[in-house]
């Protein structure tokens, strides 16, 4: 497992250049966006570049009628229980900014593990707890996290819906968070820790201060004091089978007891 930690970059550039470095060693045919609804990541430059097999998959039917033509698209609720996924599995899923959005963070990533072909991969981006701005909306009501969202970075709020954020398992990588995911089978390919934020651009001498404040985290960097994270995990292959020759040898010695 390799843990690292960096200065944030404008979040979706630097989930898509983590993604795609995984894309290019990896190589995978079958790939969900998850949560990708209205705003699928790659774009149909890539995947004809990749040639992937790629399906958006999203909560909310409402959602992935907005996503441009051209894209496979299902509705399917990640955070249910009991959910169970019969069709072949995904060399590689990845959600962008979903998975503080899920109450349960043990059943979704759960339910993100039967999606997956054994070998496969899981990419996650997500804020983390204990970054202020996500303390605050993590606090405060929808309305109002809506309402200051608007004016700290104005969107399209057709194409960029807002939606409640629980932040369950979004944290840095602490020993506690790895055991988290090892404990639901995976094996950690990497964790990436990062620190900053763009949500004080507006105000200029306080987004000064922050970024110094992320440069010095950076020095000393302790997980808990993260901003972002991207997190890879597989689910790996199982044991391979026993040769015959393996199996012949332990029956004899079984006959031979």
């Amino acid at each position: 497992m390799r843990t690292t930690y960096a200065l944030t970059q404008p979040c979706c550039a630097g989930f898509d250049q983590f993604l795609r470095a995984y894309l290019e060693r990896e190589r995978p045919t079958r790939v969900a966006d998850l949560g990708g609804g209205a705003n699928p990541l790659l774009d149909p430059a890539s995947l004809h570049r990749f040639q992937l097999d790629y399906t958006v998959l999203d909560i909310s039917q409402a959602e992935l009628d907005k996503a441009p033509a051209g894209y496979r698209t299902l509705q399917a609720d990640l955070a249910a229980p009991g959910f169970r996924w019969e069709r072949p599995g995904f060399d590689l899923v990845f959600s962008r900014m979903l998975a503080e959005h899920v109450p349960d963070g043990a059943r979704f990533h759960g339910n993100v593990w039967q999606l997956l072909a054994p070998g496969g991969l899981a990419l996650h981006c997500f804020p983390t707890l204990y970054s202020l701005p996500f303390v605050f909306n993590r606090v405060i009501s929808d309305r109002l996290s809506d309402w200051l969202l608007d004016r700290i970075q104005p969107r399209n709020r057709y194409q960029y819906a807002k939606f409640p954020a629980y932040y369950s398992w979004c944290r840095g990588p602490s020993a506690a968070q790895l055991r988290r995911f090892t404990a639901l089978g995976y094996e950690i390919v990497e964790y990436r820790g990062l620190f900053g934020h763009s949500y004080f651009e507006a105000i200029p001498w306080l987004d000064r201060l922050q970024r110094r404040a992320a440069t010095r985290r950076l020095q000393h960097p302790q997980p808990h004091r993260t901003s972002y994270a991207f997190v890879a995990l597989r689910k790996p292959l199982p044991p391979p089978a026993p040769t015959s020759a393996r199996r012949f040898s332990e029956h004899h010695a079984e006959l031979v007891r």
